[in-house]
């Protein structure tokens, strides 16, 4: 039984390190292939993309991860993954400073249903109805 365990710790490395070179758009698509969080002691590169509560996020900067840093607070580690398929438009999420959207990035506000808006500059952390943004449909 040992055998086995080893042998399906070793394939899941080697699909997670295969996983590493797919984009942002396949790798939302297929999320099980990307580790789960680990909060003890983990050791972290920039670039790492992980799960944490069914969402795919990016690693900021190397860091040895602590249970108290999850992905969805510790906003200097980890940025989630926001528009990963430039095809398909998603819907407007508060970003982070270490998140924003970029200029050309469109996104449904507030809604699945609601307009489309784009943004008009870089680096834009303000919704849609504040600032950096324009309406281009109904």
């Amino acid at each position: 039984m040992n055998e086995i365990i080893e042998k399906a710790k070793m394939l899941r490395s080697k699909i997670e390190e295969l996983a590493a070179g797919i984009d942002d758009s396949t790798a939302v698509e297929y999320l099980d292939l990307f580790p789960l969080w680990d909060g003890n002691g983990k050791e972290y590169a920039a670039g790492d993309r992980i799960r944490f509560e069914g969402v795919l996020y990016r690693v900021l900067q190397p860091h040895t991860s602590q249970s108290d840093w999850t992905p969805d607070t510790a906003h200097s580690l980890f940025a989630e993954v926001l528009i990963p398929d430039p095809e398909v438009i998603p819907v407007w999420v508060q970003p982070d400073s270490t998140n924003p959207y970029m200029k050309g990035d469109k996104v449904h506000y507030p809604g699945e249903e609601d307009p489309v808006y784009e943004s008009t500059i870089d680096n834009n952390v303000w919704a849609p109805d504040v600032y950096g943004w324009a309406q281009v449909s109904e």
